[in-house]
């Protein structure tokens, strides 16, 4: 073996060790930092916020949890197995105290006992619930009340964990509840829209929609971006991305082809379906982009820059560009577009509007619908 290739792979290997090592040397410092915060804790003064509070605080906590339980060997448990793995933990004795708390402080969940002599755990989540109802309530409980535990549920409470309990046990049902919580977070949240600048390696944040700045909308959800040498290169947009999900194959127009601002440009493939996307201007198609159909996935990425589909040479942009949307017309084009979608598909799939409202754009929802639903939603949004 040539002494070049040994030479690369014994700086490959010591490349490999001295991460790990840093990253070592890098979670040991963080586990005496929480553990010194884990000490200070319980040497914490009585508070005049409630009176057997104890507190440690985690920079930028995973999540920020209050404890409430009569037995101190609980809450003991609790703050020495969240808090070394990232978390901010008060506790507190009883369930009044706890109320006060929520009243004046922000906190992810409650943990609350079932069985306090003050206030019980039943109690304590119907008043958090009323009160905070974005706070999520674990209910702390032995094996003779896990039955009321689950009732607790009807009151608003996430899930129940039942003690005794492991440290891994405990650690792996607050990660699960967590994800639980950021994922009902996320559907609750309109989604947001926003000028994006960010670099085609980065995915967008889920619930989000982006439009980068300097490229132009259509009503037919189709981008066009004006290149230096007075060519339009075109695309689909986020908005019509997430909505479709999976592509499979595009159906690019022909070179040399006269585009006509309003007329099919191109088509998308899902499946055995296509929806035609309209030319956003008028023009001759001058290139289309057909190693996009070899890496589709990078779609998932972003729809826009190096991802469009065909370049135009426009003829009528002075009077055809201002019809198109950019910046801050393009955000709320967007935002109306979803409102839209959202009632439109309410009435597709028959959601009787006396139901919870549901303000989530589910990305992909559109390759769960029946021919004629998908076809309805696309020709409504798409073919403008």
């Amino acid at each position: 073996m040539p002494l070049f290739i040994v030479a690369v792979i014994i700086l490959i290997i010591a490349d490999i060790i001295i991460r790990f090592a840093f990253k070592k040397a890098k979670e040991q410092k963080l586990r005496k930092e929480r553990e010194a915060i884990l000490q200070d804790s319980i040497q914490v003064d009585f508070s005049k916020e409630a009176k057997s509070l104890k507190r440690a605080e985690v920079p930028n906590p995973k999540a920020k949890i209050l404890c409430v339980d009569d037995e101190d060997v609980i809450l003991d448990s609790f703050r020495k197995i969240l808090v070394l793995d990232g978390y901010t933990v008060e506790t507190v004795n009883s369930g009044p105290e706890a109320i006060n708390l929520i009243k004046s402080h922000h906190y992810d969940f409650v943990f609350t006992d079932l069985k306090m002599p003050e206030m019980s755990g039943v109690e304590v989540t119907k008043v958090v619930k009323n009160l905070r109802p974005d706070i999520d309530v674990i209910i702390i409980t032995g094996y003779a009340t896990v039955e009321t535990a689950v009732d607790c549920m009807k009151y608003g409470a996430m899930d129940y964990v039942q003690k005794p309990f492991t440290e891994d046990e405990l650690l792996e049902f607050t990660k699960k509840s967590l994800i639980k919580r950021q994922d009902r977070i996320h559907k609750e949240l309109k989604p947001r829209v926003h000028i994006s600048h960010l670099p085609e390696s980065e995915t967008v944040g889920k619930g989000e929609f982006a439009i980068p700045g300097g490229v132009f909308i259509s009503e037919g959800h189709c981008w066009a971006n004006v290149t230096q040498d007075g060519f339009v290169r075109i695309g689909i947009d986020d908005f019509a991305k997430k909505l479709l999900g999976t592509i499979d194959f595009i159906e690019f127009p022909n070179l040399g082809m006269h585009a006509t601002k309003g007329e099919p440009l191109f088509g998308i493939k899902q499946g055995k379906r296509t929806v035609q996307f309209n030319s956003p201007l008028s023009g001759q198609v001058t290139k289309v982009n057909q190693d996009l159909n070899d890496n589709l996935e990078s779609l998932d990425y972003t729809t826009y820059e190096k991802n469009w589909i065909c370049t135009i040479d426009a003829g009528n942009l002075d009077t055809e560009l201002p019809a198109l949307k950019i910046g801050k017309a393009a955000v709320s084009f967007y935002q109306e577009e979803i409102d839209k979608y959202l009632a439109e598909m309410k009435e597709v799939l028959k959601i009787d509007n006396t139901e919870k409202k549901d303000d989530t754009v589910y990305w992909e929802q559109l390759s769960t619908l029946e021919d004629k639903e998908w076809h309805i939603i696309t020709g409504e949004f798409f073919k403008k």
